[in-house]
């Protein structure tokens, strides 16, 4: 086989393949209005996008961040089969003014080969149940038995608990949660410091206003004291006047009974 044969097979496989080229696909109509080449060329991107992503978490060493990109492949994974795949799959059936049959077919096949490859993207939870690890039943045992298989080691890797995207978005709501809880302890603390520091204040001025107070009881009790002395003289005095008044009055009277009394006996002896 000759040289130009070699190439003449080359261009041939080439152009046979020519139509799955992404990039070609993408360049010819992303510049137009067809829908499907703008949404294929963000799918090719995202799935690149979590390739990358999990090239990276195969070569990261830190634990949480290989758990972190990991969840994050598993929901681009989940977005791209559950929302964008269908759109593609109905955007590649409809007819696009220029397209031939031909290029309408290798849409339809484009759009086919993107489960696999969705798929195939390393994700941490494909490695985490083993495969032989579960029970097996033995033809030739008497009574029908189960025996343990015993081709397990026992042995789990840290891709064995790795968290589901269920876990992750369960963790993430927790110390969503555990956070607003601090937040509201941190104002209930704040409010507290406050009532502290007004009670302290009030303390110190009820300190201030003691000697005050106890200064305005000793006054009045000066004041009751006088008082009572003044209405003792008081009812002392008006006791001396009463009686220096009955005095005068009974010498009145008695000088009058003996005017009647001399009246009478004058009266009688004539």
């Amino acid at each position: 086989m000759t040289v130009i044969d070699i190439l003449t097979r080359v261009d041939a496989i080439c152009q046979k393949y020519d139509k799955y080229d992404a990039e070609k696909l993408n360049g010819a109509n992303v510049a137009g209005e067809d829908p499907f080449a703008r949404l294929y060329g963000s799918v090719d991107a995202e799935i690149s996008q979590c390739v990358e992503k999990a090239e990276a978490a195969r070569q990261e060493k830190n634990r949480a961040t290989v758990v972190a990109l990991n969840a994050e492949i598993r929901r681009a994974k989940a977005k791209l089969l559950e929302e964008d795949l269908p759109k593609l799959q109905r955007l590649a059936l409809k007819k696009v003014k220029g397209l031939t049959r031909e290029e309408l077919a290798t849409r339809s096949d484009l759009v086919a080969a993107l489960p696999d490859r969705i798929q195939s993207i390393p994700d941490g939870s494909s490695s985490a149940t083993k495969k032989n690890g579960g029970w097996g039943a033995s033809g030739s045992r008497p009574g029908g038995g189960v025996k343990f298989d015993s081709t397990s080691d026992g042995n789990f890797d840290d891709e064995y608990f790795k968290g589901t995207e269920e876990s992750n978005k369960f963790r993430q709501e927790y110390e969503m949660r555990r956070m607003k809880q601090d937040e509201g302890l941190d104002v209930i603390g704040e409010g507290l410091a406050t009532l502290k520091n007004m009670a302290s204040d009030m303390n110190e001025e009820l300190d201030r206003q003691v000697p005050l107070m106890d200064e305005m009881d000793d006054k009045v009790d000066r004041a009751n004291a006088d008082l009572k002395n003044t209405n003792v003289r008081l009812k002392q005095t008006i006791l001396q006047m009463r009686s220096s008044r009955n005095f005068c009055v009974d010498i009145i009277l008695l000088c009058i009974i003996l005017g009647i009394a001399a009246y009478l006996y004058n009266v009688l002896k004539k």
